[in-house]
């Protein structure tokens, strides 16, 4: 007898189970596939808000970011694109981006100046990632492949002639 107390009970029960299980399945599946789910392009790299999807190696202003970079986030709108990353290797980015001739001294005012020296510095509206500590170093040139190209870098606070290792960069670049 379907009618009964009983058997609505039953049903009432088996309906509850099949709800919690239906529930546990989808929030097991939101939170495996969270990266894909909630980041612009499925791709976590991306900032809220960015409207063009950088390919999975990034070439900001004309070279690839550095091999092994951590913490690298990007913000692209109206055609231009910023990038963000952490590497011990940015010096070397700077004169393979063409930003920084080979033969130029790493702080040489021709090709960059200082910028400010708080001890945390905001990253562009839109950028997300961890914020610049200063002091900072920011260049702006025409890179070697003809990218108009601005990099923001961490200097280093105890030596005023080398990078913090590693050091937090902010490349922004037109997109091709």
């Amino acid at each position: 007898m379907s009618g009964t107390p009983q058997g609505v009970r039953r049903r009432l029960s088996w309906l509850a189970v099949a709800v919690v299980v239906l529930v546990a399945g989808a929030g097991g599946f939101v939170w495996l596939f969270q990266d894909r789910l909630f980041h612009p392009f499925g791709d976590s790299r991306a900032c809220d808000g960015s409207q063009t999807q950088l390919p999975q190696v990034i070439s900001a202003g004309g070279a690839p970011i550095p091999a092994g970079a951590s913490d690298v986030h990007y913000y692209t709108r109206n055609g231009i694109a910023e990038v963000t990353f952490t590497s011990g290797q940015v010096a070397d980015y700077l004169h393979r981006a063409g930003v920084l001739p080979d033969d130029a001294p790493l702080f040489d005012q021709e090709y960059g100046s200082k910028a400010d020296a708080e001890d945390e510095i905001a990253l562009p509206d839109g950028l997300c990632g961890s914020p610049l500590r200063g002091p900072v170093w920011v260049y702006g040139s025409t890179s070697a492949a003809g990218h108009r190209v601005s990099v923001m870098v961490e200097r280093s606070p105890a030596d005023n002639l080398s990078l913090r290792v590693p050091a937090r960069a902010v490349v922004t670049y037109h997109l091709p």
